[in-house]
């Protein structure tokens, strides 16, 4: 497998992002995560998607840390810091949930918080579905789980044709463009920062299209069968969803509605966001977060 790394260098000087960088291998791939506050506290981890990295948690580590929380932030394969596989062929969804799978596990984490968002949520619940005695609660926010049995919004599909068909793929243009706030130049810079060139963003232009939107798609069987896990899963799940998500709105009463671990529970609607809720309402979602996290 053919596989770029990011020079350090191009994480120089970031916004608001003063973590210190750590490291585990998995499958031989260098996969970046950060890991703040106590070792021996709670853990949250909080899984970011498409086509951002962990710095899209700047904002919310510090108050989880600050919840005396251990905060476990990594970077998928092919985004951040971690390693990039250069072929479009490396990154199949199966591929994804088993690389996260494998930082649990070589990290040790136990009862655990996911917090999870875009693709966080669609590799994070497959996780948890692999592994649930290694999971206490979870935070949906602007994520689902498809299995193709039903459709994608219009607007996803925009989305999808477009980065297909891009010769150059603008990360930090795109994440702006998921925020209600307008991010300043250096905050879109640092999302462009983990990609020197075209050559290192397959990752980003893989995932999009491996949502699965039929039935007959290679991940529906086993988003199928997560489901019927979630189906039973009785501890805490809370949706904190913004208020606006063109893409995700649609799965909150979804989960609300299949998952027992909803019931009982406040969802709430995380007010003036985009899809990029981290971005626009960080330490609100933190918030909610820590809250769940003092009554687990």
């Amino acid at each position: 497998m053919d596989v770029l790394r990011t020079p350090d260098d191009r994480f120089t000087d970031l916004p608001d992002h003063p973590f210190t960088p750590h490291y585990v291998d998995v499958d031989g791939l260098r996969v970046h995560y950060v890991d703040e506050g106590p070792p021996d506290g709670p853990v949250v981890l909080l899984l970011h998607g498409e086509p951002t990295w962990s710095y899209l948690y700047r904002t919310m580590i510090p108050p989880l840390v600050a919840a005396g929380c251990r905060t476990v932030a990594p970077d998928l394969v092919g985004f951040g810091r971690s390693d990039k596989p250069v072929a479009d062929a490396a990154h199949t969804y199966a591929a994804h949930v088993g690389w996260i799978g494998a930082v649990v596990t070589s990290l040790g984490l136990r009862d655990i918080t996911l917090v999870c968002q875009d693709w966080g949520g669609l590799i994070g619940l497959r996780v948890l579905a692999d592994q649930p005695e290694s999971f206490a609660a979870v935070v949906a926010a602007n994520t689902g789980l498809p299995t193709g049995d039903h459709g994608m919004p219009d607007v996803w599909w925009r989305f999808r044709n477009w980065v297909a068909a891009a010769d150059e793929l603008p990360i930090g243009f795109l994440v702006n463009a998921g925020c209600v706030t307008d991010l300043s130049p250096e905050v879109q810079a640092a999302y462009d920062a983990p990609f020197p060139d075209e050559s290192y963003k397959a990752g980003p232009r893989a995932l999009p299209q491996l949502v699965p939107t039929s039935p007959d798609d290679p991940a529906t069987l086993a988003n199928r069968a997560a489901w019927e896990l979630l189906a039973q899963w009785r501890k805490p799940f809370v949706c904190a969803f913004s208020d606006g998500d063109p893409i995700t709105r649609d799965m909150a009463p979804v989960f609300r509605k299949l998952v027992p671990g909803t019931q009982g529970l406040e969802h709430p609607t995380i007010a003036d966001a985009g899809h990029f809720l981290q971005e626009d309402a960080g330490p609100a979602l933190a918030a909610v977060v820590a809250g769940l996290r003092a009554g687990v």
